[in-house]
């Protein structure tokens, strides 16, 4: 029989009785005849105690001795949760990181699992005994056996390579939450439960500040096909199943250091429709992607630029089968967008000859480098990027539709990957699938309010140049959230320029100005503008594939609320708006009561 593996959080285990009642809750599962893991945290507020103490003797402690130090909370939680499951008659033994087996890379604070040696785990299970697990810390061996933690969401990362390593039937993650709920009830009272979503989702989710799981536990996951149970600590509630592509096989050594990119995919069936000289007002997208909904045209990416003056720039990509009508509608509205039709100057612009080219993985979560990779690749075979987007799972840009062997080729070799695929749509396929069978359009909703806008102006419209400003970044460890170039092109010097806005943690931006401002100036870029008041909401689902007036919706609650939209960047099952931050909690409403995922059934966070 699969074993089964629980994951306790501190909250969880925070006091001897909450100790005692997991007990009896994992006895319980153990009576089933299942083999049990059981991973746990440190108790309630150990680790904060234990920093505490560690900057009261040194300002900076070494990073080697904080480990030998926090590594120490969960031991406690360990040792006391088996004594309480042998009270109860129930054999079970506590292992460190290191005696189970979890082997690391030699970095401490921040480790990732190179692989599990699982035999001595294994023959406890055989006895009879539950399993307990010290999560967050492994060892990584060599001259020096050195114990490492495994940073942030290390306890769900310990428990989901656990499962992962045993081929365990599912990993249960117990927390102090009734599971994975539509948005954050904090803001929101009336967020609901979810009873299912799936592993890129809860990706896209988690990376937005969705703090029930973490994302490299999600990534394991999703690699290794291990189901994910979130549920409450304090109920015998279902909670919410996380749905991982099925189990393939995958060597378990490297665990957390799988090739980044898992495939290139490559769309021919790509037409571009571009709105130079929007007015920058709320409501415009509503109204454009309002009709363009109603008239049932399916859209792919949907790109809003940095505004310059009064005005910004869309462009969005469809099927070369729905240009003209997709063309026709924007169209059909320049004269609606402005007071005087006679005095705008919004032009409609198409390109047929586009292609999308998208690298695909897991594996990109916390690696800034693979998007500059990608950039730096397209960039040395000479290809120009027309457009970006970008993903937790996925960086998709467009390219001259001439271009696009060379793009495949150029990436399956840098990213190793093998085989390509090419993106077939077959409509009358799509068209068979019960409505039913479909997941909905829209799983949740976040709100991002750590992030601040860089715009960097008049780049040198040549291949190469966004890999220069991201190889950068990804070299000092910068992580960039979403990449946003205009379809604007601005003649300066008699050469063509473009803007590109992308977003950074609000902690990198001090660093990153620093960075940058000595290459633009070699470069011969415009300026560097810093926009620290900004929010970004995002809906997240996979239901909105092939399904058209998901983007609308939304821009038509934000309109309602008379919230400009900023920039706009979306991916297949993501559709992201930066707006005013002032605004955001009033946005994440508006949007999270457009979709339906509002209803009288509150779900409260324990204190």
């Amino acid at each position: 029989m699969a074993a089964i593996v629980q994951k306790y959080g501190g909250t969880s285990v925070g006091s001897i009785e909450r100790l005692q009642a997991v007990a009896e809750r994992v006895a319980k599962t153990a009576k089933t005849g299942q083999p049990v893991v059981v991973v746990v945290s440190a108790m309630g507020k150990t680790t904060d105690s234990l920093v505490q103490m560690a900057k009261e003797i040194a300002a900076t402690p070494c990073r080697r001795e904080m480990d030998m130090l926090l590594s120490t909370g969960e031991q406690v939680s360990i040792a006391l949760l088996s004594m309480a499951l042998q009270e109860l008659g129930q054999p079970a033994i506590s292992m460190t990181g290191a005696q189970v087996g979890i082997v690391t890379e030699a970095t401490h604070s921040r480790a990732r699992i190179l692989q599990i040696q699982t035999d001595r785990l294994e023959r406890h299970l055989n006895d009879g005994k539950v399993v307990v697990v010290a999560g967050f810390q492994g060892i990584a061996l060599g001259e020096n056996l050195e114990i490492t933690t495994l940073g942030r969401g290390g306890s769900d990362t310990s428990a989901v390579a656990l499962a992962a390593a045993l081929k365990a039937d599912r990993c249960e993650i117990y927390t102090d939450v009734p599971g994975i709920l539509t948005t954050d009830p904090r803001l929101v009272s009336d967020a609901q439960l979810m009873d299912e979503i799936t592993c890129d989702e809860m990706l896209e989710l988690a990376s937005l500040g969705a703090k029930v799981l973490h994302p490299r536990a999600v990534e394991i996951a999703r690699n290794y096909g291990v189901t994910l149970v979130v549920r409450s600590s304090w109920t015998d509630d279902l909670g919410t199943r996380v749905i991982a592509p099925e189990r393939m096989p995958r060597k378990l050594e490297g665990l957390e250091l799988v090739h980044p990119v898992d495939a290139v995919e490559f769309d021919a069936d790509q037409a571009k429709v571009a709105m130079l000289r929007v007015p920058d007002r709320p409501g415009v997208a509503a109204t454009l992607f309002g009709e363009i909904g109603r008239q049932s045209v399916d859209v792919d990416l949907i790109v809003q630029s940095i505004h310059e003056g009064n005005t910004n720039d869309i462009a969005f990509t469809v099927t070369k089968g729905s240009l003209k009508h997709a063309e026709a509608v924007a169209q059909a509205i320049v004269p609606a967008l402005s007071p005087d039709p006679a005095t705008c100057q919004t032009e409609v612009l198409v390109d047929r000859e586009i292609a999308k080219v998208s690298i695909v993985g897991a594996g990109m979560i916390g690696r800034p480098g693979v998007a500059a990779q990608m950039f730096s690749t397209l960039g040395q075979a000479g290809i120009n990027i027309q457009m970006i987007s970008t993903s937790e799972v996925k960086v998709s840009c467009a390219i001259d539709a001439a271009d696009g062997d060379r793009a495949i080729a150029a990436l399956c070799e840098v990213f190793d990957v093998q085989m390509s695929s090419v993106r077939e749509r077959d409509p009358d396929a799509e068209a068979t699938v019960d409505a039913e069978e479909k997941p909905p359009a829209v799983r949740g909703v976040a709100l991002d309010r750590n992030q601040v806008r860089l715009a960097i102006l008049q780049i040198p419209d040549r291949a190469g140049m966004a890999a220069r400003i991201f190889q950068l970044l990804a070299k000092n460890t910068i992580s960039i959230d979403t990449i946003i170039q205009s379809q604007r092109c601005r003649v300066v010097n008699n050469s063509p320029t473009r803007d590109i806005a992308f977003t950074i943690s609000e902690a990198d931006v001090d660093s990153g100005r620093e960075l940058l401002e000595p290459l633009l100036k070699e470069m011969g870029c415009g300026g560097l503008v810093i926009d620290r008041n900004i929010a970004k909401v995002s809906v997240v689902g996979s239901g909105m594939i092939g399904q058209p007036g998901v983007a609308a919706k939304m821009f038509a609650a934000l309109a309602q609320e008379k919230i400009n939209i900023q920039t706009i960047s979306t991916s297949e099952i993501k559709i992201s708006c930066l707006i005013a931050e002032e605004d955001g909690v009033k946005a994440l409403k508006a949007v999270h009561t457009a979709f339906g995922l509002s209803g009288s059934n509150t779900v409260g966070v324990r204190a």
